[in-house]
C-alpha cells in the first residue's frame, strides 16, 4: 500500500472518530443542561459525563455557548445535514399543503416533534439568560429568526386563500408564533400534563378555529 493511499484512509479514521467523540461530548452536554441548567453545568462536568480529557471539551467547543447552540442546532434539525428548518422536505409540505386541514395537522405534527426535541434545551437557555449577554442576544435573535418564519409561512397560506375572512398577515403570523412556540408546549405538555396527542390535536383545532377557512376552496 502506497503512503498515498494511506493518508486518505488515516485522514478518514481520524475524522470519523473525531466526529464520534463530538457527538459524545454534545449528547452529554445536552444531558447536563436539561438536568442541571445551562448555567450550573461546567465543561469539566460534561467532559466527566462524555468520558473524555477536559482539553478534549475545549478543542471540539472553545465555549460553552457554543456547545449550547451546536446541541439546540443538531436537537432542532433532528440530524446533522447542513440544511435549516424551513429548508427541509418536511417544512415545505407545510407551506404547500393542499388545503385548510391539512395545513394545520402537517403544522401542528411537524412542531410538535420539533418542540419535544428542543423544548428542555429552550428552557435552559431562558432560565439562563438573565446573567448571560451572549446567550441573551442569541435567544432574542433565535426570537426574531422564528417570528420571521411565521410571517413567512403565514405569508404563503394567506396568498393560497387558507385563511377565512378577515385574517391578515399579521395576526396569522402572531397566532402562529404563540400557539406553536415553546411557552405553549411547555404550559400544556410539562406544567398541565397533556400527552403529545392531546397536544397535537390542541394546536391543530385551535388553528383551525382561529385562521383558516372551514369550507371547500
Amino acid at each position: 500500500m502506497t503512503d498515498a493511499v494511506k493518508q486518505p484512509y488515516r485522514s478518514r479514521v481520524r475524522e470519523e472518530a473525531a466526529l464520534r467523540t463530538r457527538r459524545l461530548i454534545r449528547d452529554a452536554a445536552t444531558r447536563l443542561f436539561v438536568e442541571n441548567g445551562l448555567g450550573a453545568t461546567t465543561m469539566r462536568q460534561i467532559a466527566a459525563a462524555a468520558g473524555v480529557a477536559d482539553r478534549t471539551v475545549y478543542t471540539a467547543f472553545p465555549t460553552k455557548n457554543a456547545l449550547f447552540k451546536e446541541a439546540l442546532d443538531v436537537a432542532t434539525a433532528g440530524d446533522e445535514e447542513p440544511l435549516s428548518v424551513a429548508q427541509r422536505p418536511d417544512y415545505m409540505a407545510i407551506v404547500e399543503a393542499p388545503d385548510p386541514q391539512t395545513a394545520v395537522r402537517l403544522f401542528a405534527e411537524h412542531g410538535t416533534a420539533l418542540l419535544e426535541r428542543v423544548g428542555d434545551l429552550l428552557r435552559a437557555a431562558y432560565e439562563s439568560a438573565g446573567s448571560d449577554p451572549e446567550l441573551r442576544k442569541w435567544i432574542d435573535e433565535a426570537r426574531d429568526a422564528m417570528s420571521t418564519n411565521m410571517t413567512s409561512l403565514a405569508t404563503q397560506w394567506y396568498q393560497r386563500g387558507l385563511f377565512r375572512e378577515g385574517v391578515d398577515i399579521e395576526y396569522a403570523a402572531a397566532t402562529l408564533y404563540a400557539v406553536g412556540g415553546a411557552f405553549s408546549h411547555r404550559a400544556l405538555r410539562h406544567d398541565l400534563g397533556r400527552s403529545v396527542e392531546q397536544y397535537t390535536e390542541w394546536v391543530a383545532e385551535t388553528l383551525m378555529r382561529s385562521l383558516m377557512r372551514d369550507d371547500p376552496l
